[in-house]
């Protein structure tokens, strides 16, 4: 036994801090090939920002939900291969139609499906534009400025202005909960979709839960220093310090801005610049269980226009998904903020108030309500990580760069193409593993070898 062992120091090849799906996909990668790997996850379960609720007999994903994109996805090779159940759902990046969507008017009236098809053609008009307008930013140009360039070119009168700058400010939102001006003019560079998109009916959890399996997991380990030097690394947690040669970090960006959370000596600039311009976004769920469904038919979403939507505007119908008539709708950005220390009873009358709008009377009282609560998670500090004002999408991979040949960081925010989604948590667990052991790995050993 070594004088380290002796003092009740675990040692290893390998410590991995965070069970979710990058840290899981790396230390099941390094088990693969012989190290002596442990998993320390802070909370009292796998999956990290997967997360399934299966109270009222249903299984509510709290966190990811989707694979954005089966086409050549690891992800959903992973999810095929281990037996998951999947029902297309695609939401197409928060596109104006390419699936049935019904949209109301400012005053509350839904649109004809002539008026709804003339508001999607001018959405894609300022896409058009916005290519060119984003190519040529400022290194500090925001998403507003980009979006206000582009619609000030088509020389449209204030009132159809109006309607696609919400739409935008909307998107930006949904698609990082960031408000327009807060995200970088190339925030959304990254956000690509190919294929189909997929839900899983039975839980995304069971994606970790598979991932975990014959790995040495340590639960309840919440991490607060980590020392790196030549020599190894040494991770101190609320149970014991932990040795090993190389460390993967897979805490989200959050985490390794909190002052709970130290390494030291600090980061070097490369990383640190790059993790300064990235935020932790303000982006929570609510689901929405209810006796019967009142709302239109034939449709995969409501939308609302005007001042009245500047929160509640966008409802996704997942009762083929869940079985039940169920809404979900989406605090992001400014109303995530704006509702952070409301109760739940606060924020469903809220949505109800903009629901009853659309449809008067027929809308009842929920028989079951989630609303989750990311921003105030002491192991996340948010849903996922976004870029902000000065940011390029260089940033996610210069975060990924080793660290004096013993520290690696993974995660979402440290995948360029797609980040901010579970296939970028996957991948990133795939390079750590293949930078650690300095050689090539093939990525389907995380869902094909034992």
């Amino acid at each position: 036994m070594t004088a380290e062992q002796d003092a009740g120091v675990d040692s290893f090849d390998t410590i991995v801090v965070g069970a979710g799906v990058a840290g899981l996909t790396t230390a099941r990668l390094l088990a693969q090939a012989g190290a002596r790997v442990v998993v320390l996850e802070a909370r009292d379960r796998v999956g990290g920002r997967v997360v399934t609720d299966r109270r009222f007999g249903l299984a509510t994903d709290l966190g990811a939900s989707w694979i954005h994109g089966i086409a050549d996805s690891p992800v959903a090779a992973a999810a095929a291969a281990l037996g998951m159940r999947s029902v297309e759902f695609t939401v197409g990046g928060y596109q104006p139609d390419s699936r049935p969507i019904a949209y109301y008017g400012p005053d509350g009236s839904r649109l004809t499906d002539a008026a709804a098809r003339r508001f999607a053609d001018d959405i894609r008009t300022v896409d058009e534009t916005l290519v060119d307008v984003i190519a040529d930013s400022a290194p500090d140009a925001s998403y507003r400025d980009v979006t206000e360039t582009a619609l000030a070119a088509q020389g449209w009168p204030d009132e159809r202005a109006q309607r696609v700058r919400e739409f935008l400010e909307h998107r930006s939102e949904e698609q990082y909960g960031a408000w327009i001006e807060d995200l970088a003019a190339h925030g959304l560079d990254d956000d690509s979709i190919d294929g189909d998109e997929v839900v899983f009916p039975d839980g995304y959890d069971h994606l970790p839960r598979r991932l975990a399996e014959g790995l040495d997991v340590r639960l309840t380990h919440v991490v607060s220093h980590v020392h790196w030097s030549a020599d190894g690394v040494v991770v101190t947690t609320d149970r014991g310090r932990f040795t090993a040669g190389d460390a993967v970090l897979t805490v989200p960006v959050g985490v390794l801005q909190s002052d709970d959370f130290t390494i030291e000596p600090p980061l070097p600039a490369p990383h640190t610049g790059a993790l300064g311009r990235l935020r932790m976004n303000a982006f929570e769920k609510v689901f929405l269980r209810f006796p019967t469904r009142f709302w239109d038919d034939g449709v995969y979403a409501i939308r609302q226009q005007g001042d009245e939507g500047r929160w509640w505007h966008s409802w996704y119908d997942l009762t083929r998904v869940h079985g039940v008539p169920t809404l979900l709708t989406f605090a992001a950005g400014p109303a995530a903020v704006g509702t952070r220390d409301w109760s739940e009873e606060q924020i469903v009358e809220s949505v109800l108030t903009q629901l009853r709008r659309l449809y008067g009377d027929r809308v009842e009282r929920p028989s079951h309500v989630h609303v989750t609560d990311w921003q105030d998670d002491p192991y996340s500090h948010g849903s996922y990580a976004y870029m902000t004002v000065g940011s390029t999408t260089a940033d996610h991979d210069d975060l990924a760069a080793p660290i004096g040949g013993v520290l690696h960081l993974a995660g979402e925010a440290t995948w360029t193409d797609d980040p901010a989604t579970v296939t970028a948590a996957l991948l990133s667990g795939h390079r750590a593993a293949s930078n650690v052991l300095q050689r090539a790995i093939p990525i389907e050993r995380v869902w094909t070898a034992g």
